[in-house]
């Protein structure tokens, strides 16, 4: 992607128009992550846009992939083969860069194989490098680029985690931490319902993973069919909302196809390859924020949003932003999530920091993404739901542990 391609997305992404989905994964693996990105920058975009490019996050159909052995054949030889009863040669689901195939080891071990799909590295890396060597041209010459929006620094991000993503043990890498600190807090919160797949590590490579096969249903699928509880979707917040606010280090892409129920209660957190951070003045600072805006203590939301600020604002602005919060959240009291959505809130309130002059860390970000995910299910499971006053009980929980 040259500066040209670049530009043409941007246009895309920033039209009067929602964005053409297909037209975005036509140009390319880059091109899809640079637009995945920007479903997350809700200080720069429209909260319809967000939710529109947000799909992009989902697996794409199945039946847009190939056959196992038309692209497995690069990676695996016989005797990574030799260790199978069977392999599905039709995937069962399919992303950006990969699909995963039904398998049965020789003891009879149902198993899952993910695969890379086609050199996608390669073709990364070339298209990262041409498109840097461009913006980098482009900010010597208009600087004021960077207060806008640093799009280097977005390249920076998208290459980071898009290679963890291409490199499939870094799911494996990611369930062990995961797991590690699920431990560290069993003794101090409920999480003995939370599982992750075991992976067979002598079998997984770079660019081929195999892990145990989970007889589980998304929460994507009981979502469709009405079978999802809305108190199963609070405990999903229960687990999850522990690794955001407890310990800061979270599963980055917790959509609803990336989390299966089986029907002995128990919830596996899948496709655990790009973890998320989020340091301690946003881990705090958001915290302390849900704390006061479930409580109704708006003027405290205000200022812990302030506190998370990069930017500490002057005495005539910081008046301004507390008179433009509390009426953003006059008419939030009481309201279910098909009457105003937390997202949507979220969204809008950090375009006002950011229009009165606030700046955030790339940490807040995958927060607020997970926050999209929660509040996209529980508007499809219970939309009369009261989100931020059922919340309240956790982010009790939640506080009781930080404090311990």
């Amino acid at each position: 992607m040259n500066i040209f391609g670049f530009v043409s997305l941007m246009k895309e992404i920033y039209g009067k128009n929602l964005p053409d989905l297909d037209r975005i994964k036509k140009r390319g693996l880059l091109a899809v992550k640079i637009a995945q990105h920007f479903a997350l920058r809700v200080d720069f975009l429209d909260e319809k846009v967000c939710r529109h490019l947000a799909q992009l996050f989902r697996a794409s159909d199945p039946a847009e992939a190939d056959d196992f052995d038309l692209i497995a054949n690069q990676w695996v030889d016989q005797s990574w083969r030799s260790h199978f009863a069977s392999i599905n040669q039709r995937p069962f689901a399919s992303a950006s860069v990969g699909q995963v195939h039904r398998a049965e080891l020789l003891d009879g071990t149902a198993v899952i194989v993910k695969v890379i799909r086609g050199e996608f590295k390669e073709s990364f890396l070339g298209d990262l490098k041409s498109l840097r060597q461009s913006v980098s041209a482009l900010l010597f010459f208009a600087p004021i680029l960077k207060k806008v929006f640093n799009p280097l620094a977005i390249l920076d991000h998208i290459e980071e985690y898009t290679l963890q993503e291409l490199d499939l043990r870094s799911e494996i890498s990611g369930a062990n931490e995961l797991r590690e600190i699920q431990a560290r807090y069993r003794e101090r919160y409920p999480l003995e319902s939370l599982h992750f797949p075991k992976h067979f590590d002598h079998l997984c490579s770079e660019s081929v993973m195999v892990a145990e096969y989970i007889d589980g249903v998304s929460y994507d699928q009981l979502l469709d069919s009405k079978a999802l509880s809305y108190n199963q979707l609070l405990e999903l917040f229960s687990l999850h909302g522990l690794f955001l606010f407890g310990a800061g280090r979270f599963h980055g892409d917790l959509h609803p196809g990336n989390v299966l129920r089986k029907t002995d209660g128990t919830v596996w957190f899948v496709d655990t390859g790009a973890l998320s951070s989020s340091g301690e003045r946003i881990r705090n600072g958001l915290f302390r924020f849900f704390t006061a805006l479930s409580a109704g203590n708006f003027e405290k939301s205000g200022d812990a949003l302030h506190d998370m600020s990069l930017v500490r604002l002057t005495d005539t602005q910081l008046t301004r932003f507390r008179e433009k919060f509390l009426e953003l959240y006059a008419d939030f009291p009481g309201k279910t999530v098909s009457e105003v959505s937390l997202t949507r809130k979220m969204m809008e309130t950090i375009k006002l920091g950011v229009h009165c002059g606030m700046a955030f860390d790339q940490g807040m970000f995958p927060v607020i993404k997970s926050l999209m995910y929660l509040d996209g299910m529980v508007l499809r499971c219970n939309p009369q739901a009261k989100l931020i006053e059922d919340m309240r009980p956790f982010i009790e929980d939640f506080e009781r542990v930080m404090k311990s």
